[in-house]
């Protein structure tokens, strides 16, 4: 089922975000991890692309084999980076055949040891031109926003008025970036809806389970954590599993908030581990009772 009937339709939504092993045996552990999530009824589950378009041919395997093996409902991500108009065609067509009827259409970051972003010759330099290539084609196609900017935006209306061209273009509805502070997407959802992005914005959320990975992640992606919750990280930092269980029931509370205040559902970044994303979400079912 296409992902913007489904937001439509189901309230909440509950999803799931996976990337691609870098082995065959790390393939089928993320099989089975995405077999565990089975019994919550995901929404969807969706897979990502390695940086520079480094993990096609895997994330095409993925998504296909979760689609037939699993019958979950999947969300290919495409990049431009390292493709071709034509070479993109061939990537949709096979997608399309594989009965996929989901794509998470990005720019992508650039490959790995270059700071900036460069298109391909013959392929485009904005989501935005591949969302408008994706009208030709079946699917839903879902964007990225970012509720604290993306990091290489001028500034906070540049980077909005960047969502709405998106939208324009034929993407049908928002995930966004991760977030800590449940003010930054009530207060990126309003400000979209005052210039007229009127599609489903879903959250982006990872339940913090190591402290030094989540600081690096954020730097990298230009989230923030409150200071509090840092200083409550920090308290734990020798202390692994006090941090995975301060960061699940964090993640639990925020997710909570999110749902009462409004949010259509919750996108989890799992990192290919279902533990702390599953036990937020059967907490969260037995309060909506959904």
């Amino acid at each position: 089922m296409r992902i913007s009937q489904t937001l439509a339709e189901r309230r909440p939504c509950f999803s799931f975000e996976f990337f691609p092993p870098q082995s065959d045996r790390g393939v089928e552990s993320l099989l089975e991890t995405a077999r565990a999530l089975q019994a919550l009824k995901p929404a969807f589950v969706s897979v990502t692309y390695g940086a520079g378009g480094s993990t096609r041919a895997r994330t095409i395997d993925i998504a296909k084999r979760i689609k037939r093996e699993l019958d979950l409902e999947v969300m290919a991500h495409v990049t431009c980076v390292g493709h071709t108009r034509d070479e993109l065609r061939e990537l949709f067509d096979e997608l399309a055949g594989a009965g996929i009827e989901n794509i998470m259409a990005l720019r992508g970051d650039p490959p790995r040891g270059e700071a900036a972003f460069r298109p391909t010759e013959g392929g485009f330099r904005y989501a935005t031109e591949l969302i408008e290539m994706l009208a030709d084609y079946p699917f839903a196609v879902g964007a990225a926003a970012y509720p604290e900017k993306h990091p290489e935006a001028a500034n906070s209306d540049d980077d909005l008025a960047n969502a709405k061209r998106k939208v324009e273009a034929g993407a049908t509805f928002l995930v966004t970036q991760l977030f800590f502070d449940n003010d930054h997407y009530f207060g990126f959802v309003a400000r979209a809806r005052a210039i007229g992005i009127d599609v489903p914005i879903v959250p982006g959320i990872m339940p913090i389970t190591n402290f030094e990975q989540i600081a690096r992640m954020t730097k990298m992606c230009g989230a923030t954590i409150p200071k509090l919750l840092v200083d409550e990280l920090e308290i734990r930092a020798q202390e692994p599993e006090a941090v995975a269980e301060l960061g699940v029931a964090y993640c639990t509370l925020q997710c909570a908030d999110l749902l009462a205040r409004g949010a259509p559902g919750i996108h989890f970044y799992t990192l290919n581990r279902s533990p702390a994303s599953r036990a937020v979400v059967s907490a969260l079912k037995v309060v909506t009772h959904r």
